[in-house]
């Protein structure tokens, strides 16, 4: 019996898919069965033949130990290194943990392949923990047990008997008398009496004194506390269509401020309580707060600090209160054009933040960290004058973070990027420097994206270092002289590169001021023809918080699955973006919609100068979160270029999105620019293809974002694809979300039907085994 038409095609796509998995590389064409089965496998082949693969060493506690995870294989290992005796273990019993965790939770994991990959040790090490599908888990090393903490349980934890430390009260340093919020008021009262006085009646319901923001002089004479008049608290809604565990929808609801909106206002208020005298601090050095930090009295109780940030974050100042008459000074005031990147300095090539301040000498000095040069650098200040001693570093190059300060040899160790002409600027090195500028030392020295991991005693590092075409090295070093103890561990991809791969080819091209170098990656498929034009796809994450390149070593890239079905995959750091100079980075103020696109096209342009099978004429664009607004950005404002892209969960109007994010970049008050960027207003410009995915549930950025987006295309009769995924969250279809392999089924056809021009299988009929090949995205 001959099949009937269906069945004939599913004999069609099985045969076709048995013959090209069984020819090389690139003989199939493009968009073929063929090449989305290699796809699909490409993650764990890759990963199966790297060896020894080591992520970066962790310090345990007060020893000289350091635990890091590596990967054989595919599997991952546990192991610590002694630095002392330099010997090497195994950091648990992998069997009995998994063992044990497998009885605690009642799944089935392997020593090969436990439920997770960092952990937190004891400062001793005879215990860690970890996170186990959302839960915590305390493990002992000594006997392979683990389960969970009793206020994990639902034990008692704070309950009867115990009290949060937020409910107070809170108890003097000298250990006579409690401080409690009575009627909206401070209030004091001797320990273990019920007697209470107040200490003022200037606090109301709306206005109230905030229990939290109680801090008590050392010699325990004197509060200072925030009062609080709160600002406006938006909520975002929700409807889950399809709960799991109930038949009807379920709705919702989160708290969710956005630019623009009331916030809380803070003043601080101190309290005398020797004289009784309560002292409103004068706010004419901090009039219109985005945020201030928590009271922090010096040790010797002559002043209180906080740190006090503007809204528009155009102004962050270091505010000292005199803790005898009340007077607010300004030890440090950072007033940039632009913006202050107010997010804590650590060193993340992703989350690069810029503030890092260290008081030396109980804020007699001041260690602080400001782009007021147009780098990113470290200044020594006079605390007791707010003047600048002097710059400790200098030069075209950026400060990443502070490791670790030395107020007694007034030394400092920190990392930077960008100090040798003609190497990666983003590649992380790592230095030692004393206060006054002088002594300049590299504590690292291949020319690579190296991490370091210090002893608590700043004896030891472990420097691990790689980059995305050489495998991962651990060294142990020593730190006074920086010399080389032992090498701990080295990547072996022999086999790797028997099997083919290829690291991705790093690519420099001018930007739009003819003069600053553009650095991206080129990912080429298995089997790559340079006689064959092959259409381009650009992976987007713009967002000003960070730089978004790989600079590390690593097996797999989740651009490469899609690279295999015949494209050529590009990542590119455009202007806007962090880790260069200021002037780099501030393209992005108050121009979102920039994203570095006039950088991005002329590095296209050169790309395709230099390499004839780079097809300039079909380029598509695909991002989530800020990179969903850049794909779909890419698409209005650049149609030139960008053919087709996808846009997942993206915040397309800035004004729709989180507050902290958006005014950090966009300013405030809201104004004209707000719209300029936003894609919401600029829909009707659509002329390429556009799939938008959004997770109805998305907590991160409003789904209502994308969903505005819908209604304008709609208004402009523009043709458009979108997916809304039910039950997902800001990770919808994407990274490592349970709809991650729908996600890649959805892109990889979207563009072999928008670029290769080639009609995707019928996976309905002839079924889909495609699974998630991705890596955690922005």
């Amino acid at each position: 019996m001959f099949p009937s038409a269906p069945d004939r095609l599913v004999l069609v796509y099985v045969l076709a898919l048995s013959i090209t998995i069984a020819l090389p590389g690139g003989a199939a064409a493009q968009g073929s069965p063929g090449d989305y089965a290699r796809a699909q496998k490409l993650r764990t082949t890759y990963e199966a033949l790297a060896v020894d693969i080591p992520g970066p060493a962790t310090a345990i506690g007060q020893t000289h130990r350091f635990w890091y995870r590596k990967t054989v294989r595919g599997a991952g290992q546990f192991v610590i290194v002694d630095a002392d005796t330099q010997q090497r273990q195994a950091a648990f019993d992998h069997e009995k943990i998994a063992a044990s965790l497998s009885r605690a939770t009642g799944s089935t994991y392997k020593a090969t392949a436990l439920p997770f990959n960092t952990l937190t040790f004891t400062p001793d090490g005879s215990a860690f923990t970890v996170s186990v599908e959302g839960s915590p888990y305390r493990c002992t090393v000594a006997d392979a047990s683990c389960r969970q903490p009793e206020t994990a349980r639902g034990g008692a934890g704070f309950g009867a008997g115990r009290r949060r430390p937020d409910e107070g009260p809170l108890v003097s340093p000298d250990g006579k008398w409690e401080a409690l919020i009575n009627n909206f008021n401070v209030a004091i009262r001797q320990v273990d009496t019920h007697a209470l006085t107040r200490l003022g009646t200037d606090g109301s319901e709306g206005n109230a004194y905030e229990l939290s923001s109680i801090a008590w002089s050392p010699d325990s004479t004197k509060i200072a506390a925030y009062r609080v008049k709160p600002g406006f608290r938006r909520q975002v809604h929700y409807v889950e269509s399809s709960p799991e565990d109930q038949l009807q929808p379920k709705s919702s609801s989160i708290i969710y401020a956005k630019p623009g909106d009331v916030l809380d206002v803070r003043q601080p208020v101190l309290f005398l309580l020797d004289s009784k005298r309560q002292i409103v601090v004068d706010n004419a050095l901090f009039p219109n707060a985005y945020a201030m930090s928590e009271l922090v009295w010096r040790g010797d109780g002559r002043a209180f600090t906080f740190e006090y940030n503007q809204r528009g974050h155009e102004i962050y100042r270091i505010i000292e209160v005199d803790g005898a008459t009340g007077r607010a000074r300004a030890v440090i005031s950072e007033e940039p054009k632009t913006f202050f990147t107010y997010r804590t300095a650590n060193g993340s090539l992703a989350d690069s933040g810029k503030e890092f301040r260290y008081d030396v000498g109980d804020g007699k000095e001041v260690v602080w960290m400001s782009e007021r040069d147009g780098w990113n650098h470290l200044y020594l200040y006079d605390g007791v004058t707010g003047s600048v001693k002097n710059q400790i570093t200098r030069g075209s190059w950026v400060v990443r973070a502070v490791q670790h300060v030395d107020a007694v040899k007034r030394q400092i160790w920190f990392s930077a990027g960008g100090m040798y002409p003609g190497r990666d600027p983003y590649f992380a090195n790592f230095y030692r420097i004393n206060f006054d500028g002088s002594g300049l030392t590299r504590l690292t020295e291949a020319d690579a994206n190296h991490a370091v991991a210090f002893t608590s005693d700043m004896k030891y590092y472990v420097d691990t270092y790689s980059r995305i075409d050489v495998p991962p090295v651990l060294e142990l070093r020593r730190t006074d002289d920086n010399a080389l103890v032992s090498t701990i561990e080295r990547g072996d991809i022999t086999e790797l590169l028997q099997a083919g791969w290829k690291a991705p080819e790093v690519f420099v091209a001018k930007g739009r001021d003819g003069t600053t170098d553009i650095w991206g990656v080129i990912i080429r498929p298995g089997g790559f023809d340079p006689a064959k034009k092959y259409p381009v796809i650009e992976n987007i994450y713009a967002g000003p918080q960070g730089s978004f390149v790989p600079k590390s070593f690593s097996a797999y890239n989740q651009m490469q699955s899609q690279a295999e079905l015949g494209f050529i995959v590009v990542q590119i750091d455009g202007m806007g973006t962090s880790n260069r100079s200021k002037a780099f980075h501030d393209v992005a103020w108050k121009n979102l919609g920039d994203a570095g696109f006039p950088d991005r096209i002329l590095w296209h342009k050169a790309v395709a100068a230099k390499y004839p099978s780079y097809d300039i004429t079909r380029v598509g664009i695909y991002g989530g979160s800020a990179g969903g607004q850049n794909a779909l950005g890419g698409l209005l404002f650049h149609p030139e270029l960008y053919k087709a892209g996808i846009a997942y969960a993206g915040c397309h109007d800035n004004r729709m999105d989180k507050i902290w994010w958006n005014e950090q970049w966009m300013g405030w008050p809201i104004g004209p620019q707000y719209s300029a960027s936003s894609n919401v207003d600029n829909a009707y410009r659509l002329q390429g293809d556009l799939l938008l995915v959004v997770g109805e549930l998305d907590t991160n950025v409003d789904p209502s974002s994308t969903m505005q987006v819908v209604n304008q295309l709609i208004k402009h009769n523009k043709n458009f694809d979108l997916l809304v995924v039910p039950g997902a969250n800001h990770p919808a279809g994407r990274g490592n979300d349970p709809t991650a392999p729908y996600g890649d089924h959805k892109r990889f056809d979207f563009f072999v039907q928008h670029l290769l021009g080639v009609t995707p299988p019928p996976w309905n009929r002839t079924g889909s085994t495609m699974s998630t090949d991705q890596v955690p995205q922005q």
